[in-house]
């Protein structure tokens, strides 16, 4: 929960072959930090933690160097690539462990205004322990990127996902709301939908959206819409209950067919054995599909409850 002492604050960056973008955006993040402190917000021992995600380029050289550079730069790199939920959820737990009391998480190509910590920090003073930042604006994304967008949250909401429209994964977060999280032990991380399922005090902080800063983006439509789907799968059956009523549905379709086909049956205009095959088809079909949307009812909750795999190993933490 919000202290009256300045906290200490913790930017958590994920990075994934960033080499070209690092550069840039970790001198803007430090003159943030920077403003934070010297308007009271954060305190002076503050730090931003670049998380390597396994890159295959110089990410974590750079961060190396970085840290060497300046001390208020940390690093932590994952001992193999896990994806953009795990890594993040790697350096916000990192981050807690070594101290940090508000947590903000943003990601290294800037199109996320990283000056509105700031006002982050504020609602954090005021009490709120989840921030998010929400894009008001995604006129600097393509047609073809805001089209995508939209639909990934349109598909969410129809599925009964309870999420932020427009928010990504830019937020700030007390120490206890991390905590929290942390005690979530899926491994099928979407930490999209587990933010609400928290519960503490929340604000929203809107601003608007701009073009990267340097190199080319590391979510194109597949991975929108592998994590739409990891999402999805991890918070709720529906997808289940849509296969149980197309097969009721089926069903009803199946019996006009036996009426149909009984109908030609008596009245002779029928090839023998036709009867027999259209209506088992129809039938077991029907059935079959029912009983999957059942069985997926129960394996989709088991699925939710019995993954116990280790999400993530740390190799390498830069601190001191």
């Amino acid at each position: 929960m919000a202290e009256s002492h300045s906290p200490r604050l913790a930017v958590v960056v994920p990075c994934y072959n960033e080499q070209e973008v690092l550069p840039a955006s970790v001198p803007t993040l430090l003159e943030v930090i920077e403003k934070a402190v010297s308007d009271g917000l954060a305190s002076t021992d503050s730090f931003v933690l670049l998380c390597n995600d396994g890159s295959s380029d110089r990410t974590w050289a750079i961060i190396e160097d970085m840290h060497r550079a300046d001390g208020r730069v940390k690093g932590m790199s994952l001992a193999r690539n896990r994806g953009h939920q795990r890594v993040l959820l790697a350096g916000l737990e990192s981050a807690l462990r070594h101290g940090a009391e508000a947590l903000v998480s943003i990601d290294a190509d800037m199109q996320d205004d990283p000056w509105k910590i700031l006002e982050m920090l504020r609602r954090y003073a005021e009490g709120c322990e989840i921030v998010y930042g929400v894009r008001s604006d995604r006129s600097s994304d393509s047609w073809f990127k805001r089209v995508t967008a939209e639909g990934f949250y349109r598909m969410q909401r129809s599925m009964g996902l309870d999420t932020i429209p427009n928010h990504a994964d830019y937020r700030l977060m007390s120490a206890r709301a991390t905590g929290m999280l942390l005690q979530y032990e899926e491994a099928n991380i979407f930490l999209r939908g587990i933010m609400p399922l928290i519960g503490l005090k929340t604000a929203v902080v809107e601003y608007p959206r701009t073009a990267r800063m340097a190199g080319e983006t590391h979510y194109p439509l597949s991975k929108m819409l592998s994590l739409s789907i990891d999402g999805i799968t991890s918070f709720t059956a529906r997808p289940m209950r849509m296969i149980f009523i197309v097969g009721l549905i089926l069903l009803l379709a199946d019996i006009a067919v036996a009426i149909y086909v009984l109908g030609a049956y008596f009245s002779h205009e029928v090839i023998s054995g036709w009867s027999s095959i259209m209506l088992s088809v129809w039938f077991l079909g029907s059935l079959i599909l029912m009983a999957l949307g059942i069985i997926g009812e129960y394996v989709g909750k088991i699925f939710i409850e019995s993954k116990h795999r280790p999400r993530y190993f740390i190799s390498d933490e830069l601190y001191d």
